[in-house]
């Protein structure tokens, strides 16, 4: 049997809390140059395969990594790719003076962050439905 690329969930768990966290930092501190901490780590994960993020959490995983919960990798680049969006989209906000625009934006990625430490994952989700709509225009011009 094939094995899946997956990333371990509390690696992906270290991140979210991260983005939650650096968000929340930022609020506190009126300090925008912390959103560029996630941004980073999450563009670099999608560029290049490497979230420092993670790479650090991975040093401290008790467990062999396959015998954590597997999180799919593509759902996570797809979520990674939401999360900079918001993250990049905050940062020139605030950079550029529009607070509104840019507490929108932080607003959306804390809540996503929140939502899926707690459980239900908002990109998961739109990513499902986004192949499932996929799936049947395919079928449906075949």
């Amino acid at each position: 049997m094939e094995q899946v690329p997956s990333i371990p969930r509390p690696l992906v768990r270290t991140n979210q809390w991260t983005t939650l966290l650096s968000v929340v930092f930022t609020w506190i501190t009126g300090t925008v140059w912390i959103l560029a901490i996630p941004l980073v780590a999450n563009l670099m994960g999608i560029l290049f395969n490497f979230n420092p993020i993670m790479k650090i959490a991975r040093l401290f995983l008790i467990k062999q990594e396959k015998k954590y919960v597997p999180e799919d990798i593509t759902q996570q680049k797809f979520n990674a790719c939401i999360a900079s969006f918001c993250l990049a989209g905050g940062l020139i906000s605030f950079l550029a003076g529009w607070t509104v625009a840019g507490y929108t934006f932080t607003i959306l990625v804390a809540l996503a962050s929140l939502i899926a430490i707690i459980g239900f994952c908002i990109g998961c989700f739109l990513f499902y439905q986004i192949k499932q709509f996929q799936y049947r225009h395919s079928t449906k011009h075949s």
